[in-house]
């Protein structure tokens, strides 16, 4: 293990992975305010698309998951992935962009369903089993392991992600996307407590 120095004068532990290996004791707080920032950019997220004509959303784009919807399913179906994996149960899912798509007000339930779901998982998931391992097999093939706490972290930082291309095609059709920064995020909730 060899130490890394940031520019403050900090230093941490980082394992051959370049994650910090130091248990700061209080990993599931974190989590547990991830899966609500999730949740509320995800819910801010759809009101905007909701805003658009139809025709905006389903419209074939130059882009992997072929329109803004698809892409919105993509994140909800893989939300569904990793729920089975944090189930220990088999999903339905053959591949990472679903060929059957949901239209948009449906969709939009479903992802509100399937945040509530991970806002729960993450409140009561007790600490002794953050760093349980699950074993999975990838939809494109491969066996995975991941502990739980890496599961939770991945769905929303892939969200996240795809959150970004969506706000892309937002701007291309000159509708600004809103801002789902985790700052702002944090400053409502503290707000609100």
């Amino acid at each position: 293990m060899r130490t890394a120095r940031s520019g403050l004068g900090c230093s941490a532990n980082i394992g051959i992975s370049g994650c910090s290996r130091r248990d700061t004791g209080k990993p599931l707080p974190y989590l547990r305010t991830l899966t609500r920032y999730k949740s509320w950019a995800d819910e801010l997220l759809y009101a905007a698309v909701a805003s658009l004509p139809a025709k905006d959303i389903e419209a074939p784009r130059p882009i992997v998951f072929g329109s803004l919807l698809r892409t919105l399913h993509h994140v909800y179906a893989m939300d569904q992935v990793w729920r089975a994996h944090l189930e220990g149960r088999p999903h339905e899912y053959t591949s990472r962009n679903p060929n059957a798509c949901p239209p948009f007000d449906t969709l939009r339930s479903w992802q509100q369903q399937s945040d509530a779901w991970y806002v729960k998982c993450a409140q009561e998931l007790p600490p002794s089993r953050l760093e349980e391992i699950v074993q999975f097999t990838f939809i494109g093939g491969g066996s995975g392991s991941m502990s739980r706490a890496e599961i939770l972290m991945h769905v929303v930082n892939h969200t996240t992600y795809h959150r970004g291309h969506v706000a892309d095609m937002m701007c291309h059709l000159s509708s600004p996307p809103p801002t789902t920064d985790l700052p702002v995020f944090l400053r409502e909730d503290r707000n609100q407590a």
